[in-house]
């Protein structure tokens, strides 16, 4: 699972595993889920992520990798 946060895009995308994106979805406004060919949750991103956070301050911060389970 990694985290990634683009500063300049003003967004968070949480890759959940390595398998290849065949669809994305739009759950909500500025939130996209994408899926593999099975239809499996391989992603979440989320838009304009400096506006939805209490200290937009505080993303300046992250930028990391969590290890891979299993």
């Amino acid at each position: 699972m990694r985290m990634r946060v683009d500063q300049v895009a003003d967004a968070i995308y949480l890759n959940l595993t390595d398998r290849d994106i065949k669809d994305s979805e739009d759950v909500a406004d500025g939130v996209v889920v994408d899926y593999d060919v099975e239809g499996r949750l391989v992603g979440i991103e989320i838009l304009d992520v400096s506006k939805r956070a209490d200290d937009p301050a505080v993303l300046r911060q992250f930028s990391f990798e969590f290890p891979t389970l299993g």
